[in-house]
């Protein structure tokens, strides 16, 4: 009996020891983890850095920022893309612009003070400051021209920034003393122990599968906590008294008509008595009077002429100088990137409007490349303060919006100037691979199409052509040689009448189309005429759109204009 008594109590001291360490197992497997994660972990930035960490809504950017004293700073990179475009940054001049629809605002790096056109104001913060990793724009500098709001808070430095307002956000507030944690789970570091009563901002509801949700607290933490410590979820806005500058614009009560009036020489300007005589349902011309003649922002107004501007307006007719950047002369991205040269351009522009007395000023620059399309907006944005000072209308022609030529940022132009005119022609052109119409009536659709996505349709107008393109085919050691000439109206049908074929009309581009071979050569033209016009006219109006304006007088023919009043009153 002893030696069983023996065997029972080591089995069932043996057995108690397995409960206490099952127990104590459990209790540690349930028991939340109450060790702090150091926010300068957390956020990824050193306690005693100046550098800071950007919170904007709910997302920890990677955004480079920097404390200075008591200001902070943000890269201007981040700023211009994400919170005000209209920041520009001149690195030749040393200066960080901000254009308003009256004026403009210089900045130096490292000043306090600043010019607001020409008028000096101080600032009790530097507005700017150049470090060896680039340029950086106070948040202060940053609120005065954005819907923008900011809070720093420090141990590490972090800018907590709002710029959504008036949209709805969830929130929550605590129940009960909680732990937000790094992770959805209890043995995840604490990143901050909230009180009952705090506001959270809700970011994804409970997960079912571990009963925690993701918050967001005001200082920037991002993180988990038990859904059973949060009281029911409400609704919630930012709101903001910024109030943003308007634009104004410079708009025709009726339908833009224009056409440009190709003039080479003052003896051209006599060209102007044709147009007045025969361009019926016409309200706006717009001559090719000026150019970019130097890179220093000079401009070629040599062929320009006031008597040609008193005629057309005793006729009712606005005159519209057209300045464009083919002079050989100069590089349109040299004159573009110094505020200096840009404003000497604009400048000299508006003072030549002025002289002769125009209603507009129409740019046509088509030599732009992508890494000018910044310095491109800025100039219209300064030119377009001039234009509105001086009661000058201000269009500016555009190629066919595509990816590739994204950069002329036609939204913006919408924005500071009058009118977007969209060249909706030279689908193939003289450079092309292969034959093909100059302006097909899909061509046209999917211009207009793709300029509603950025402009509003009250300052669209889209341009149409008055010519064709003759090409010819000629295969030789099997590959096809192309040679193609312009055409005006007469012109082609001087070709129809010689080919002695009658054109067919297709549908598919909306034009009467030629075809026919002659001594080994295939002959093509997608004939631009009264009929296609007509169509091409049709599809603006369905849309409503600002007007037109067509290339160039002088290749059309004359039974075009009686169609051209059908739409344009």
């Amino acid at each position: 009996m002893k030696k069983h008594m023996k065997i029972i109590i080591p089995a069932a001291v043996g057995l108690l020891l397995v409960l206490i360490l099952a127990t104590i197992y459990m209790i540690k497997k349930n028991m939340p983890n109450k060790e702090k994660m150091p926010l300068a972990e957390y956020f990824g930035v050193e306690k005693d850095s100046n550098r800071a960490v950007l919170v904007v809504g709910d997302e920890i950017t990677d955004a480079d920022c920097i404390m200075e004293e008591d200001w902070a700073y943000i890269a201007f990179d981040y700023v211009k893309e994400h919170f005000n475009s209209r920041f520009y940054w001149d690195e030749n001049e040393n200066l960080l612009l901000y254009t308003t629809p009256t004026t403009e605002i210089s900045v130096v790096p490292g000043e306090k003070d600043c010019l607001i056109g020409r008028s000096k104001e101080s600032k009790d913060y530097v507005m700017a400051i150049n470090e060896g990793s680039g340029i950086y724009v106070a948040a202060d500098y940053i609120k005065e021209h954005t819907a923008f709001q900011y809070q720093i808070y420090k141990k590490p430095n972090r800018i907590v920034v709002i710029n959504e307002f008036g949209m709805d956000k969830e929130y929550v507030k605590t129940k009960e003393e909680c732990a937000i944690r790094y992770q959805k789970d209890i043995k995840s570091k604490v990143l901050k122990n909230e009180k009952e009563g705090a506001r959270l901002r809700l970011l994804k509801k409970e997960d079912k599968d571990t009963g925690f949700c993701q918050v967001m607290e005001e200082t920037g933490i991002i993180g988990y906590v038990k859904a059973k410590s949060l009281d029911k979820s409400y609704k919630d806005q930012d709101t903001t008294d910024f109030k943003a500058e308007k634009y104004t614009h410079i708009l025709r009560e009726d339908k833009v008509s224009l056409v440009w009036h190709q003039v080479t020489n003052q003896t051209a300007n006599a060209g102007l008595s044709d147009i007045l005589a025969t361009a019926k349902g016409m309200n706006v011309v717009s001559p090719t009077w000026f150019k970019t003649s130097d890179n220093e922002g000079g401009v070629d107004a040599s062929i320009a002429s006031y008597d040609y501007v008193t005629k057309a307006h005793n006729a009712g007719i606005e005159v519209w100088g057209l300045c464009d950047d083919q002079s050989p002369d100069m590089k349109i991205g040299t004159v573009l990137e110094s505020t200096s040269t840009r404003l000497k351009l604009v400048n000299n522009l508006v003072a030549k409007a002025i002289q002769y007395d125009l209603d507009g000023i129409n740019i046509d620059f088509e030599y732009i490349k992508q890494e000018s399309g910044e310095d491109f907006i800025q100039f219209i944005r300064e030119l377009g303060i001039k234009c509105r000072t001086n009661s000058l209308v201000l269009s500016i022609d555009n190629y066919p919006l595509m990816d590739y030529n994204a950069y002329y940022d036609r939204a913006e132009q919408a924005n500071v100037a009058d009118y977007v005119i969209v060249m909706a022609y030279d689908e193939y052109h003289k450079n092309s691979e292969e034959a093909g119409p100059v302006s097909s009536i899909g061509y046209v659709r999917d211009s207009i199409e793709s300029v509603l996505t950025e402009v509003p349709k009250e300052q669209v107008v889209i341009g149409l052509p008055f010519y064709s393109r003759y090409w010819q085919e000629k295969t030789k050691n099997g590959e096809v040689e192309l040679s193609v000439e312009s055409c005006s109206m007469n012109y082609t049908k001087q070709i129809v009448e010689k080919a002695g074929k009658e054109p067919v009309w297709d549908e598919q581009t909306g034009q009467n189309y030629l075809e026919y071979e002659e001594k080994g050569v295939i002959h093509k033209m997608w004939i631009e005429d009264r009929d296609s016009l007509e169509l091409k006219m049709k599809a603006v109006s369905e849309k409503d759109l600002a007007g037109f304006a067509f290339w160039k007088f002088g290749l059309e023919s004359k039974d075009v204009w009686n169609m051209i009043t059908k739409y344009t009153g």
